[in-house]
């Protein structure tokens, strides 16, 4: 699956979102959004994400959708056998939700919009279910975004997914598309950063060291 502007076919607006990208990652502009400042490669490349993977295994989880959570259970399913281990996981296409605070969800009707049901309130998520989950909420509470992270998990989101949906749904928030941009910009989970694109992070990940699984 392609992220949001290759489904769309926006190609002019996606070569000025990348300029920006490139500004922005320059100044740590998406570092500091994301509580995680990058530098930039000699290149010129993008951000040097993920850094280097201190793992003997590692794998590349690619969230291009919610389904259910079942992305979260195939992190936690790699990392459980494994005394050393790194996943990294990569929000993009319909699986951007994922990667938002719970303010956001509510906000913007995600649950609503992406068809996620709450498991503890059987209806259209109003927060964010697997992220900081009351217990029991869940039936394995190791799936959790922030329990991956504690296990050292590295999370990135595809930037043109991010800006893609925040504009489809800046409406359901009396928000116009630049500013549902900036406001889900800055309500990532804190250890999310902001990639070019999920594809690229997808490659990155892979050319660190990681195996790839889809989550689907």
């Amino acid at each position: 699956m392609g992220d949001l502007t290759e489904d769309t076919g926006e190609v002019s607006h996606r070569r000025g979102f990348f300029g920006r990208i490139a500004a922005a990652s320059a100044l740590g502009l998406f570092g500091l959004a994301a509580g995680r400042a990058q530098a930039q490669t000699a290149a010129g490349d993008g951000p040097d994400w993920p850094g280097t993977l201190k793992g003997r295994h590692k794998q590349v989880f690619d969230v291009y959708g919610v389904f259910e959570g079942f992305p979260l259970g195939f992190a936690n399913n790699f990392l459980a056998p494994n005394q050393s281990a790194t996943a990294v996981l990569i929000f993009r296409h319909q699986g951007i939700p994922l990667a938002l605070g719970s303010a956001m969800w509510a906000k913007y009707k995600l649950g609503e919009a992406f068809k996620v049901i709450d498991p503890e309130t059987k209806a259209p998520a109003l927060k964010n279910p697997w992220f900081e989950p009351k217990p029991g909420a869940l039936g394995n509470p190791d799936v959790a975004l922030d329990r991956l992270l504690a296990r050292g998990s590295v999370l990135g989101a595809c930037g043109v997914a991010l800006r893609g949906q925040a504009r489809r749904l800046a409406a359901n928030a009396g928000m116009t598309p630049d500013d549902a941009f900036k406001e889900w910009t800055a309500n990532l989970i804190p250890g999310v950063t902001v990639l070019p694109s999920g594809t690229w992070g997808v490659n990155r990940a892979q050319e660190a060291g990681c195996t790839y699984c889809g989550g689907g």
